[in-house]
């Protein structure tokens, strides 16, 4: 039997592995001992014979995953261990697993799939959401940027749609996570329990993929209503084509488009509130993960995360908006024009690609 007290629970079912993220009084926020778990249970599962596929969700009708456990990554940092190190290094070691994943597995995505909780989906054979999900990368609110592969996914996303959601943090819904390729099939909410119905009694012949493919194909679509970014989308390729943060707002401020105005505006302000550090550092490594490997995406990210708790804006974020709760970052710099160059290429200094 399952210990519903675990943080994640564990279930295998007509040969299909159930995990479970159960920390829904944090919005299922994943922590070391979440990764570990989650990395223990998919290793037993690829060796064993008697299980065809996982199935990946999260209890709590709020959130799959809302990211990591900043708080307890604050605290980390603050008593100088190395636990954020070691959380780091086996979150994307976890994540990257999953995209190579042998066996098929679903993830079931409802609610908020933030940060983190994109790192466990986005590498997942086949991607669900359900009319209630909202996808987004929001780390520069908070003076990160965007990691758990987000230098591979976003920078490869259609329109410039990706670096708008890493530099804004601004998140998307089903629809346009289905048109943007952030997702693969939309399932009703109400329609979970008849996808479980039919695993649950499936009869598993040679292929467990097409199995499962033709059953989404059945129960699923494809396709949402409800798509949100229709009437912005060449506005973002044109505004988000630029590779600093100046010229990105000046080419938001020079929009002429009447409809279009109040929403660059908004924009606009949005960045304004955003970490000057964090949003150049994105936009730097949006570009150099367009033309490396997946593994390069995640070195690069861990070579960021190893220096930015002393040199990024982590913590003021971390202080104002959740420890505090004053909302008033003190961001370092303060604005993007006093950003130095120097400071950005310091950052990525002593990174190299391994593989073209």
């Amino acid at each position: 039997m399952p210990d519903n007290h675990a943080l994640v629970l564990t279930e295998v079912r007509n040969h299909v592995g159930h995990l479970t993220l159960n920390r829904v009084s944090a919005f299922n926020a994943i922590n070391l001992e979440m990764v570990r778990t989650l990395q223990q249970q998919l290793d037993e599962w690829a060796a064993d014979e008697q299980v065809v596929a996982v199935v990946l969700r999260a209890n709590g009708d709020k959130a799959f995953c809302a990211g990591g456990d900043i708080r307890e990554m604050y605290n980390n940092a603050q008593a100088g261990n190395t636990l954020n190190a070691t959380f780091f290094s086996e979150e994307y070691a976890l994540d990257q697993w999953i995209h190579a994943y042998p066996k098929p597995l679903i993830a079931l995505m409802d609610g908020l799939v933030l940060g983190g909780g994109m790192g466990l989906v986005q590498g997942a054979s086949f991607r669900i959401v359900t009319e209630q999900a909202r996808l987004g990368m929001p780390e520069v609110s908070i003076g990160f940027f965007p990691d758990v592969g987000g230098s591979y996914f976003l920078s490869r996303m259609p329109s410039e749609v990706g670096t708008y959601m890493g530099v804004t943090g601004n998140p998307i819904e089903a629809a346009d996570a289905l048109q943007f390729g952030l997702a693969d099939w939309f399932l009703h909410r109400e329609q979970v329990l008849e996808l479980d119905r039919c695993l649950d009694n499936m009869q598993w012949g040679l292929s467990a993929q097409e199995s499962i493919r033709s059953l989404l194909n059945t129960l699923a679509s494809k396709h949402a209503t409800g798509a949100k970014f229709t009437t912005v989308r060449a506005a973002i390729e044109q505004h988000f084509a630029h590779d600093s943060l100046a010229k990105i707002i000046a080419s938001l401020a020079s929009e002429t488009n009447t409809t279009l105005k109040p929403w660059s505006e908004e924009l606009i302000s949005t960045l304004n509130t955003r970490s000057p550090l964090a949003m150049a550092t994105t936009l730097a490594m949006l570009r150099r993960g367009k033309n490396l490997s997946l593994a390069d995406c995640f070195r690069m990210e861990l070579h960021l995360g190893k220096q930015w708790f002393s040199k990024g804006d982590f913590m003021e974020g971390v202080r104002a908006l959740i420890i505090d709760k004053d909302k008033n970052p003190q961001w370092q710099p303060a604005s993007i024009e006093q950003l130095e160059q120097a400071k950005l290429d310091d950052l990525f200094a002593g990174f190299q690609a391994h593989s073209a």
